[in-house]
This record gives structure tokens, C-alpha cells and sequence, in this order.
């Protein structure tokens, strides 16, 4: 026992991933390649050093993921933007003050593509590197030719060495995992079909499904995706990605909630399983090679429901009990179907059972819509009434430079984490320039490049990186300077010793942190300078300068701009959410009662929701204090999400204005939206003021009491049966807004 604790106790070794050495293996190979044909082979020590730092850029500094052939693609891609890269550094070193303003310009613009995706934001400190490269003395624009051949041939060589040495396989994308949970959502309505149509499930077999679902919903969250394999581009294909798992998402609780109430109801069972088939359908034409799907049954099958179930007046009420799916306050009913003889309490709860039945198949439905915009297949004409538009697929009908220009437009603001974090790079970037040029530092550009990899979005992170860093510097100068006074002048020694070096360095850095990567950077760094020009131990003495210089200016700029990070605004921005979400929520019932009409809610509520995600992601990757941290942040989020992507089935299935319920007109139900309005506001304005959590909990529960309290009861038949239901889903809607609000207490 004793024997077993000691081992337990020893320190776990960190040993590099395959991946990692494996990359090492490529960008060592492509970097010497270049380097020695070019400075040994050809005498062309310009060209060498372009060669050498193309395929480190692209390699090390820039995050080219997928396949083999794949990050190869990406690679030939970036080669125009490089070359045009290394074209206006050259011609911009003519004067610091004229490199800096390049450097600012060309750091804007490189960090804020990143709203373009997550390949843009892989590649842009790669990007960074091709400018700060050649915006540095000399000015010798005569070597242009040189300097272009030498990036040419390393990054060519760099994707050569993707496809040849140990090709990485194509990893899971997302479309696997969205059609994972797809056939878990299957399963589930297949066993809430059979719970309709009055069959048993085998023990266990719903609690079993219901944690399977929960799994692969889980398992679309970014938090659990790879970078590089997020849909967050803006072309069609990716919003469609997107859109398919939020949709997957909000069919999940319904079909919890059908198994909740589920009793007898063949429209519902029948209903349900065409469901699973669309779920079915959609999970097979995910994969670029299945057959694509079709909304025509599942269309049909909503059509013929909605109209079975509201061929005669119907009443409402509201069951008091809260459903697996934490949507509490479900309306119901009595039972539209005379004869049927079932107890009171089944009558009552048909019609929110019925109501569950549409909205997972309306959800359904826009699953396999996204998946339909997914592959490219055509799609019918926009139904979108023209003063409700945008409509929920608005990005199908947009051309794709329409979609870029749309979303570089709404990221012009600095309220979006693109925009911050591309004007902190800039900023720093550009005075770092400007510093290294005004003090003629020699080797300036390592001043750029510690500010460029050591700098991150919040202060702290960028104050916890910097420590480790300095001291890896340190001693890497340290090793550096003995070895350049013990070889001395033998450029053969330290061509030799490159190749292992850097394939360490590689290796090691990404696996035991800045201090090592930095350190063994600096030996890199040191073996290359060396065999272009003769070298002393003060080229060690400038690297240290030069690293602690760029990382001061990199922690200056994280203290004057925004140094919270994503923490720093979060909050603000997720009230923000909550209270256009509340917008869209009084526009929507105003339209669907037929008491107002579209005036943009939902647009901007949508909007809202994107610049949120962005923001949650970022601070998602940084560094904060448990203990200051918050109400639970996803759940907010969540509560925002729900409000529009629960308010586009509404809007897309109801005709405006005949959602009026039977008792009380259309003010009813407004009376009941302004109380979840009001809850939504009571939240935003708790988190703005940092008030405890729960504060907001009892305006939410009062809330939801009074509409638990108006709807409760079996009042008298109206005059038209589809009018009390349409009311009864919109009632559904609100009680399930009511509960996502009181999640956001939980701790985060």
C-alpha cells in the first residue's frame, strides 16, 4: 500500500502527443529543406531565411487543422496573401514610421478576419509573421524576387511534408457529431411515439435514451469541438451547421416533454414517428455522401395534426407540474375527440401533449431544412411573410460574398470580441514597430513576435504567460551564448545541430509550456542567425532584450485595452441579450394576436445572440476567478437562444393574429408576455447591477405563477377551436422561457 501511495504521489511526465512530434517531424523537415538548399546548395542566404520562416509561420505559429489534404489546400490557398504579405513589408520598410502604420493596418485586418471562421483565426499569427518578416531593415527591395521565391519554396515544401510525412487523418467533424445526436433524438421520439400509441417501454429503455440524447446534445457544445472544426464561418453552409444543432437542441425537450405527459393519442404517436423518420433522414444526409432529406412528409404530417386537432372548440388549461425537460407550466386541455373516454386529467393534458407533438416536429422540420442547406440542395421559395423577414434560413438565399460582407458589417462594433481583440493587436503591434525602430534595435522583428505570441485577450492570461516566458528566454539566451562562445565561428556545427534542435523545440514547447517553448525557440532562433552571418554571444543578450521588450508592450496593451477580456463585458452583453430577447418576445406575441406588427425585435435579437456566443467563447479560454465568476453564464445565454429559436416555429407555423385565446381577447395573453417580458428585464437588470444570484428568481417565479394561475381551469368553448390551441402554443412557449430564466440562478 505504501509502495502504491509513493508512486501516486510521484510527478505525472508530460510526454508531447503523436500529433504534436509528428508536425514537429513536418515543419523541421520543410524548414531545413528550404533552408540548406537555398543557403548551402543555391548560396541564396535571403531566400534561405524565408524559406525557413514561411514554413515556421505556417507550421508552428499558424493552426492549419483537418486531413492532410486538407491543411496542404490550405496551404497552396494562403501563398497569394503571403506573397502580397511580403510585398508590402518590403516596400513599407523604408521608414519606421511607415512600417508601423503598415503593421497596424495589416494587424486589423488579419485579426479581425477571424469573424471569417475559425481558419482565419488559425492562420492569422502565421499572416502576422510574413509582414513583421520583411517590414524590418534592410530596405532592399531589390531582393524582393528572393524573398518571394524563398516563401514560395517553404511553403511549398511545408505542404508537401503534409501529405507525405505521417498524413494526419481526417479527424471527427462536426457534421458526425450533429448526426450522432440526430439518431439519439430518433430513439427518443421512437419510445415517445410508442408512449403515445399507449406501447410500453422496456425499464430503463426511456432513461437510458433520454441520457444518450443529453450526451449528444452535449457533444455539439464548442466547448467540446476543436477550434479548427467549429462551423463558425459565414458562408451558408456553416450558419446551416449551426442552425441544425440549435434546432436539435430546442426538438430534444420536446420530445422529454411529450414523454412526460404522454397517454393515449394516435395523431400525436403518428405525428411523433414521423419525427424520428425526419430525424432519421437528416442524420443519414449529414455526411457530404448520404442522400439528402426532404421536409415534404414531416410538412405534410404537421398539416394534417394541426388541422385533426382543431376541428372542433377545444379549452385550455395549464398542468402545475414541471416536465424532465425543465419546462414547467405546460397548457392543456380538453380532449377535441368526443367518445373517447378517457379520465378528466387525460383530457385536460392532450392539448399540451398535442402542442409538444408540433414543436418537435417543427423542430424537425428545421433540422432537416439545415440540412438541406447544408448539402446545397435547392430550396422552395421564402414563405416569410415580407414584414417578418428575415425569416430563420434567410442565409440560404444570399449569395456567399453578401453573407462575408453581412458579417464583417455586424462585427463593426465594438461591442463584438472580433473587433476589441483586432484593435489590441493592432495597437500593440503597431507601437512595437515603432519602439523597435526608434531604438534601432537589432533583430527588431523578435519584438513583434514575442508580442504577437506571448500577448492574450485579458490582462491576466497575458501577466500569467509572460513569467514562464522571460525565464525560458533567459535560459535559452544562457545556453545560447555558451554555445556560441565555446563553437565559435563554425557554421558547420551549428548546421548540424539545427535539425534536432528544432524538432525538440517543436516538440517539447507545445507539451511543457511557454518556458520551454520559448527557451528552445531562442536556441532555434540562435543556430539559424548564426549560419547567415557571424555571430557573438550578444546576439543572446539582443534575443532577451528584445522578447522582454515585445512582452512588456504586449502587457501594456492588454492593461489599456479592455484588460478583463471576455469577463469584462460579458455581463453587460448577456443583459444586453435578455433585454432585446424580451423585445422579440412582446413583437412576437404582439404578431401572432394580431396587436402589433414586425418591427425588427427578432433581427436584432439574433444579432445579439451571436456578438453573446462569440463573447461566452472567449471567456470560455481565459483564466478567471471561481469565486467571482457569476450566475451561470450558458444558461443566460441559453434562456436568449431559446427566446428567438422557440419565437421562428411560432411565426413560421401561426398565421398572425389568430393566437387570441377564448377568455379575455388578446390581452390575456399580452398580459402574460409583459410578465416574462418583465422577468427577462428584472434579469438583465440583476446582472448589470451584480446583484446575488437568485435576486431576479422571485419576479420570474411570480411570473410564471400568473400564468399558471389565468389559464388554469376549464373555461367556456370558444368560436374556433384553432384559435384557442394557436394560444395554448404560444402559452407553452412563454411557461418554457419562464423556466429557462430560473436555471440562470444555478452557480455557472
Amino acid at each position: 500500500m505504501r509502495r502504491s501511495r509513493g508512486r501516486a504521489e510521484q510527478p505525472r511526465r508530460v510526454r508531447p502527443a503523436p500529433a504534436v512530434v509528428h508536425r514537429a517531424v513536418r515543419v523541421t523537415a520543410a524548414a531545413c529543406a528550404g533552408f540548406y538548399l537555398f543557403r548551402y546548395g543555391l548560396d541564396r542566404p535571403v531566400a534561405a531565411t524565408y524559406a525557413l520562416f514561411a514554413a515556421v509561420a505556417l507550421g508552428v505559429l499558424a493552426r492549419v487543422e483537418g486531413a492532410a489534404r486538407t491543411r496542404a489546400r490550405t496551404i497552396l490557398w494562403t501563398l497569394p496573401c503571403a506573397w502580397a504579405l511580403v510585398c508590402l513589408g518590403t516596400v513599407l520598410a523604408v521608414h519606421s514610421w511607415a512600417a508601423a502604420l503598415g503593421m497596424v493596418a495589416v494587424g486589423f485586418a488579419v485579426s479581425y478576419g477571424s469573424v471569417g471562421g475559425p481558419r482565419m483565426v488559425g492562420l492569422a499569427n502565421g499572416l502576422q509573421l510574413l509582414y513583421i518578416l520583411p517590414c524590418f531593415p534592410p530596405y532592399a527591395p531589390d531582393t524582393l524576387s528572393q524573398r518571394l521565391l524563398g516563401v514560395t519554396a517553404g511553403m511549398l515544401l511545408l505542404a508537401a511534408a503534409e501529405r507525405l510525412l505521417w498524413p494526419e487523418p481526417a479527424p471527427p467533424d462536426y457534421r458526425g457529431r450533429l448526426s450522432r445526436a440526430a439518431l439519439a433524438l430518433a430513439e427518443l421520439a421512437d419510445l415517445a411515439a410508442d408512449a403515445c400509441a399507449g406501447r410500453a417501454a422496456p425499464p430503463g429503455a426511456v432513461t437510458a435514451a433520454a441520457d444518450r440524447a443529453r450526451a449528444g446534445l452535449d457533444d455539439l457544445r464548442f466547448s467540446r469541438v476543436p477550434v479548427m472544426e467549429r462551423p463558425a464561418g459565414a458562408g451558408a453552409v456553416d450558419r446551416a451547421l449551426t442552425h441544425c444543432a440549435a434546432a436539435l437542441r430546442y426538438t430534444g425537450p420536446q420530445l422529454l416533454r411529450i414523454l412526460r405527459l404522454a397517454r393515449p393519442y394516435p395523431g400525436a404517436a403518428r405525428l411523433t414517428a414521423v419525427t424520428a423518420q425526419a430525424l432519421r433522414a437528416a442524420a443519414a444526409g449529414l455526411p457530404r455522401a448520404g442522400p439528402v432529406p426532404d421536409t415534404g412528409v414531416v410538412e405534410r404530417e404537421l398539416a394534417a395534426f394541426d388541422t385533426a386537432r382543431t376541428a372542433v372548440p377545444d379549452s385550455t388549461v395549464v398542468p402545475d407540474s414541471t416536465d424532465d425537460a425543465g419546462h414547467a407550466g405546460h397548457v392543456g386541455g380538453t380532449d377535441h375527440a368526443a367518445g373517447t373516454g378517457y379520465a378528466d386529467r387525460t383530457d385536460r393534458v392532450r392539448p399540451a401533449l398535442g402542442t409538444a407533438a408540433l414543436d418537435s416536429a417543427e423542430g424537425a422540420r428545421f433540422v432537416v431544412r439545415a440540412v438541406r442547406v447544408g448539402r446545397r440542395a435547392p430550396l422552395p421559395p421564402d414563405e416569410t411573410p415580407a414584414d417578418q423577414r428575415p425569416g430563420p434560413f434567410w442565409y440560404a438565399y444570399d449569395p456567399a460574398p453578401l453573407l462575408w460582407w453581412r458579417r464583417f458589417r455586424a462585427n463593426l462594433t465594438p461591442r463584438s470580441v472580433a473587433f476589441r481583440n483586432a484593435l489590441r493587436t493592432a495597437g500593440a503591434l503597431g507601437a512595437a514597430r515603432l519602439l523597435a525602430g526608434g531604438l534601432d534595435l537589432s533583430h527588431g522583428f523578435w519584438v513583434l513576435l514575442a508580442t504577437l505570441t506571448l500577448m492574450r485577450t485579458s490582462a491576466a492570461d497575458t501577466r500569467t504567460t509572460l513569467r514562464p516566458a522571460l525565464v525560458g528566454t533567459a535560459l535559452g539566451a544562457a545556453a545560447t551564448a555558451a554555445v556560441l562562445l565555446v563553437v565559435g565561428e563554425h557554421p558547420l556545427v551549428y548546421a548540424l545541430a539545427l535539425p534536432p534542435v528544432m524538432l525538440i523545440a517543436f516538440s517539447a514547447g507545445p507539451a511543457l509550456g511557454p518556458a520551454w517553448g520559448q527557451g528552445l525557440f531562442t536556441l532555434v532562433v540562435a543556430l539559424v542567425f548564426t549560419q547567415l552571418a557571424p555571430a557573438s554571444w550578444r546576439l543572446a543578450e539582443a534575443r532577451v532584450v528584445n522578447v522582454a521588450t515585445g512582452a512588456a508592450i504586449g502587457l501594456l496593451a492588454g492593461l489599456c485595452a479592455w484588460p478583463r477580456g471576455g469577463a469584462q463585458d460579458l455581463r453587460r452583453r448577456t443583459a444586453g441579450l435578455l433585454e432585446e430577447s424580451a423585445d422579440a418576445v412582446r413583437e412576437t406575441v404582439a404578431v401572432l394576436t394580431g396587436t402589433g406588427r414586425p418591427g425588427g425585435a427578432l433581427r436584432r435579437a439574433r444579432r445579439s445572440t451571436l456578438l453573446t456566443e462569440a463573447m461566452y467563447a472567449q471567456y470560455r479560454c481565459e483564466r478567471h476567478d471561481p469565486a467571482a465568476d457569476g450566475p451561470n453564464w450558458q444558461a443566460a445565454v441559453l434562456a436568449g437562444q431559446h427566446a428567438v429559436r422557440g419565437a421562428e416555429p411560432l411565426l413560421a407555423r401561426i398565421p398572425p393574429g389568430t393566437a387570441v385565446p377564448h377568455r379575455g381577447g388578446a390581452r390575456a395573453l399580452l398580459r402574460h408576455a409583459d410578465d416574462v417580458v418583465a422577468a427577462f428585464r428584472r434579469q438583465a437588470a440583476a446582472l448589470r447591477a451584480r446583484e446575488p444570484a437568485g435576486a431576479a428568481q422571485p419576479a420570474v417565479a411570480r411570473a410564471r405563477a400568473a400564468l399558471v394561475a389565468e389559464l388554469d381551469g376549464t373555461p367556456g368553448p370558444g368560436a374556433d377551436g384553432r384559435v384557442s390551441l394557436h394560444a395554448v402554443d404560444v402559452a407553452v412557449w412563454l411557461a418554457g422561457l419562464l423556466d429557462d430564466l430560473q436555471q440562470i440562478h444555478e452557480p455557472g
